[in-house]
């Protein structure tokens, strides 16, 4: 029984770096979130111009994730996350000089998407398999709770630092950067765990024939819910109903509400399998319709609790479809798996831009309460299919 003990120890140490370094990436994703309200006022932009900036960070993903798994089942999981995670202290060191150019901007926000992309896809395989067979679930929470907390604290930190300290441009990244330090030094110490080199296409889905109905028919939607619901209460909503007068401190504690949120449904969710994915994508239904309702009314309070629907459900996404990714995947092809769906979920970075465009064509209110259609419809959609699934 001690020797046990001490076998398990050092997997759980490992475990408890990778997971710590993983939290320390996230934790870059969106420091820039609450700041596009100072980028908005030192270069002159426009809502359709932000959430550009912010949706770009999905071209950077899907870009990054369309190899980056398999290449991860071929080479290591090593070999990218710690180049990858060195990029992103790199990349937020850029965006210091950026307040003062939409380029660097652009350039930052893209940059952010690739190491993401890399990064969060990989190190939950990589999670996956230090966990083993019984841990799976486990291991699903421990990704989805890591990189919800890092995306949660980033805003609430970064706008704080905005409001209240000194340098409001720079402080904040500087701060991650000295997080990621910590977390980089974590990484050295994880093992790899991929021991057989399997040539192959560096670009491909990484789903066995059975799987092929699960991933399109469950994981594929429920990716989308993941970001899309997040994104929206970070970035659309605080543009759409805050004044310029209200401090980046506030639109920051909204992104904070939103993914604090998800980072405890993740948690949460692992106790519910089937019922996981159809409740985030129905708590999601509900916090989008409550802030088209603050946009209607112009409340700032009503975004609060708008902010932690949306943030629960993508979170209980997060957990559902890491969970099924874990059971469906083989191990020789579970990275490019856990890229594909990461691809689908961060594609919901894109929403924001999507409802801002929808909306200067047909009007911000009818267009956002048309879109509720959308994860109504899903809801539904989930439950029946993965009754499906079950059987």
């Amino acid at each position: 029984m001690r020797q046990a003990g001490v076998r398990r120890n050092p997997a759980r140490r490992h475990l408890d770096a990778l997971t710590l370094g993983l939290f320390t990436v996230a934790l870059g994703t969106n420091i820039p979130t609450p700041l596009l309200l100072i980028y908005r006022r030192t270069l002159g932009l426009s809502d359709s111009d932000l959430t550009a900036i912010f949706g770009c960070y999905a071209i950077g993903l899907i870009a990054a994730l369309t190899v980056s798994g398999a290449a991860s089942d071929r080479f290591g999981r090593r070999a990218l996350v710690l180049p990858f995670a060195v990029l992103a202290g790199l990349v937020s060191l850029l965006f210091i000089p950026a307040v003062n150019s939409l380029p660097l901007l652009y350039a930052g926000r893209l940059l952010q998407g690739v190491v993401s992309g890399v990064v969060f896809s990989v190190a939950n395989a990589w999670l996956q398999e230090l966990a083993g067979p019984d841990g799976q679930r486990s291991a699903a929470t421990r990704g989805a709770v890591s990189t919800s907390l890092g995306f949660a604290i980033a805003p609430a930190m970064s706008g704080v630092l905005a409001q209240y300290g000194p340098a409001p441009t720079t402080l904040p990244y500087l701060v991650h950067v000295a997080v990621l330090v910590v977390g980089l030094g974590a990484l050295l110490a994880v093992p790899e765990t991929v021991h057989e080199r399997r040539p192959g296409r560096l670009m491909h889905l990484g789903l066995p024939p059975e799987a092929r109905r699960p991933f399109w028919a469950v994981l594929a939607p429920t990716a989308v819910g993941v970001f899309a619901f997040p994104a929206v209460a970070a970035t659309l909503l605080p543009l759409l109903v805050v004044p310029d007068g209200v401090g980046v401190a506030y639109a920051g504690l909204i992104g904070g509400v939103s993914l604090a949120a998800s980072a405890v449904a993740a948690r949460l969710g692992r106790r519910s399998d089937r019922g996981a994915a159809p409740l985030g994508m129905a708590l999601g239904a509900a916090g989008y319709a409550l802030g088209v309702v603050a946009i209607v009314a112009t409340s700032e309070p009503l975004l609060l609790p708008s902010a932690a629907l949306l943030g629960a459900g993508g979170g209980l996404c997060l957990t559902a479809g890491l969970t099924l990714t874990a059971r469906l995947a083989p191990p020789h092809t579970r990275g490019a798996m856990n890229s594909a769906f990461y691809a689908f979920a961060y594609a919901g970075f894109g929403t924001p831009l999507l409802l801002a465009s929808l909306g200067s064509t047909f009007g911000t209110v009818p267009a956002m309460s048309a879109f509720l259609v959308v994860p109504v419809a899903l809801t539904a959609w989930l439950a029946v299919e993965l009754r499906r699934v079950g059987r």
